[in-house]
């Protein structure tokens, strides 16, 4: 078989930041107007700058994790390393796809451009 690689998507990682952004400005927000700060309008200034701030800093190692399926294993980062029949489910969550294994232990292939591809370019590999 082929290797095939998962690679991040980088619209999937700024779509998923501004998915952040808005609920961490939401919570700032809820939670200026929950100690009565007069101010609130300043939570949805510090979500929307907090998560600027991590995905601009990250970016540059989130967007260079690449997971691969080569020799039955699905390999990824910090030497991951998933034999395709201890897979036991998969699942796609928003731009991401989980992996859980027979011993429950859970991966997360991050900032797929098609989560259902890549769940299925799994399965078939499975098969």
């Amino acid at each position: 078989m082929d290797e095939i690689t998962f690679t991040p998507d980088r619209s999937a990682y700024i779509r998923a930041h501004a998915w952040m952004a808005a609920f961490a400005m939401a919570a700032g927000m809820g939670v200026l107007w929950a100690a009565g700060n007069p101010h609130i309008w300043t939570g949805a200034i510090g979500g929307l700058a907090a998560i600027s701030f991590r995905g601009w800093y990250l970016a540059s190692e989130e967007l260079a994790v690449v997971w691969r399926i080569a020799d039955g294993e699905l390999t990824g980062p910090a030497e991951r390393r998933v034999p395709l029949p201890e897979i036991e489910t998969l699942r796609s969550m928003g731009g991401y796809v989980q992996v859980i294994t027979t011993g429950g232990d859970k991966h997360l292939i991050k900032y797929q451009a098609d989560p259902a591809s890549t769940l299925s370019a799994i399965e078939r590999a499975r098969a």
